[in-house]
């Protein structure tokens, strides 16, 4: 079934045949106690680059879609030697498609002790996620980089920030720096907080996200192409609305040469993560709190989808309710006009649960509510970063609840 390859240092395994490499033998292969990968040849449009295999079946889809969101029931015992499911049980198996021409590069990823992280635009989102990398990066953040075209805001927020201080532990928080936009990507991780055209508080507009998107595209459009001349390795974490949307343009326009034509030479879609679901599930867990019918709700919920319209709230995957699953949506979604209704910009709980508190889950690789690339779209899920590549929970889904992920899929493909 399969062919085992031997590269430098590396083993890898696969359906296909790659006669660039060595062929080795099984009993040399399953003896090796390192990463091991699996090598196919998919379409990188609607491919990953490189994605953890936490389960058997992943080895098996012809292609990537939303369903990645399902847990297979099917038992793959008798399709795989035990060795390789032992890999897959350690997280110690990785898939990677070599269409992407850049792929090899995976193979000479570290995992860094701790991030550099670079941050574009210090609004009232960025300055506020600004506080919390600050705060609570301590442990996991090396530095933290800012830049903002408007000089006295950065050189007010490079001042402020460094001056948050612990009282006889003057070290404890990472160190601030202004930055010139061209060292955006000297980094781990890009942040990108960027956004114009935001709707006044008082506005008529219904949905105040994707108000922003033909502007905030083109924002995203310039720093996506630097990542690329810069031929940046990193993270690029989009935070500004509309998330999901703005993850795809940044895949599409990276990955453009000068013709503008494709050819993948440009940010991974697995290097792209948006990170706005976060805070609805913050949102979610608020109102759940509220009463006894949904407090479950923060114990077995889930929250999938964009931040905003199309976002599904699960009261429970195991005891899934129509009923409170939609009101805790409806909830949810329209918190923020809440926010609104009283006079204020809804944008400290985002930039906190879905910016700096996500963003730090990211690089602790624990598990954090962020956009993901599945073959057409991004969309919002639980997921993990670990060993520099992404895993996605799969859950044994009811039909109802999947049917409705499946409808939002199906909108934000259709959009780009």
């Amino acid at each position: 079934m399969f062919n085992y390859y031997r590269h430098g240092e590396n083993y890898f395994f696969s359906k296909d045949l790659y006669k660039e490499f060595k062929k080795v033998e099984e009993v040399e292969i399953k003896e090796y106690s390192g990463k091991l990968y699996f090598l196919n040849r998919k379409d990188p449009l609607y491919s990953r680059e490189s994605f953890i295999v936490n389960h058997p079946s992943l080895l098996f889809k012809e292609s990537e879609n939303v369903e990645l969101l399902l847990l297979d029931e099917k038992n793959y015992s008798n399709m795989l030697p035990n060795w390789i499911m032992e890999k897959i049980q350690k997280n110690l198996l990785v898939a990677i498609n070599t269409e992407y021409p850049k792929w090899e590069r995976l193979l000479e990823l570290e995992r860094p002790k701790k991030w550099k992280v670079n941050l574009l635009a210090l609004g009232d989102v960025g300055s506020t996620l600004a506080i919390g990398l600050r705060l609570l990066g301590g442990n996991t953040i090396e530095s933290i980089g800012l830049y903002d075209r408007n000089p006295n805001r950065l050189q007010r927020w490079e001042y402020e920030l460094n001056q948050i201080r612990r009282p006889f532990d003057e070290k404890a928080f990472p160190p601030v720096h202004a930055i010139e936009e061209d060292e955006l990507f000297d980094c781990h991780m890009f942040i990108f907080c960027a956004s114009k055209g935001i709707p006044p508080v008082g506005s008529q507009i219904q949905d105040v996200r994707m108000a922003q998107f033909s502007s905030n595209s083109e924002i995203i459009r310039d720093y996506a192409i630097l990542a690329r001349e810069k031929g940046f390795k990193g993270i690029f974490a989009v935070v500004s609305d509309p998330v999901d949307l703005l993850c795809k343009v940044a895949f599409l326009e990276s990955n453009k040469n000068s013709n503008g034509n494709l050819d993948f030479k440009g940010l991974a879609p697995d290097q792209i993560i948006g990170y706005g679901l976060g805070v609805m599930n913050g949102r979610a867990c608020y109102y759940a709190e509220k009463s006894p019918e949904t407090l479950h709700y923060l114990e077995e919920g889930r929250a999938f989808g964009p931040h905003g319209e199309g976002l599904i709230i699960a009261n429970s995957i195991e005891n899934y309710n129509e009923e409170l699953s939609n009101y805790l949506t409806e909830k949810t979604i329209n918190a923020n006009k809440d926010v609104r209704g009283l006079g204020f910009k809804p944008y400290v709980a985002p930039s906190l649960s879905s910016g700096a508190l996500s963003i730090i889950s990211t690089i602790e690789e624990k598990w954090f509510y962020g956009s993901t690339y599945m073959g057409g779209a991004y969309i919002g899920s639980k997921c993990k970063l670990k060993n520099n590549h992404l895993e996605i929970e799969q859950l044994k889904l009811p039909d109802l609840l999947f049917n409705k992920i499946h409808n939002t899929y199906e909108s934000l493909v259709s959009i780009i």
